[in-house]
């Protein structure tokens, strides 16, 4: 698989709550920066974001790839519903690092959290 096809099977596994693939896209080292969960590994942060939800919706809007890199860009609208029902939406961009076997190494998480922070600190 290329990087846009990994980073389309990302989305729809995230979406779906189908956490174990989507940490199967991740080296063993693989690591999530995340604005509000910090730095974690991918397993870690992944485990700990789906026992938060209830439900996620995400909403593609592009994929920018550098062809002479090994980043990646994912803009996409997140409707995140918490395990309290609480729900928020958000606009969100990730950058992210892809080894030389097109695992991801390392994804960086972009948006702003002043709601979300909110809501989380709520569970």
């Amino acid at each position: 698989m290329n990087k846009k096809e990994i980073t389309r099977q990302y989305i729809t596994h995230l979406e779906n709550g189908n956490i174990e693939q989507v940490i199967a896209l991740f080296n063993q080292n693989g690591m999530v920066d995340s604005p509000l969960y910090g730095i974690k590994k991918a397993d870690e942060f992944y485990r700990e974001l789906n026992n938060d939800t209830s439900n996620s919706e995400l909403y593609l809007k592009g994929i920018f790839e550098d062809n002479d890199s090994n980043d990646l860009a994912l803009y996409f609208t997140y409707k995140w519903t918490l395990k309290n029902n609480q729900k928020v939406e958000f606009d969100v961009v990730d950058i992210i690092e892809f080894d030389n076997q097109n695992k991801i190494s390392k994804l960086k998480i972009i948006y702003d959290t002043v709601t979300a922070r909110k809501l989380v600190e709520q569970l």
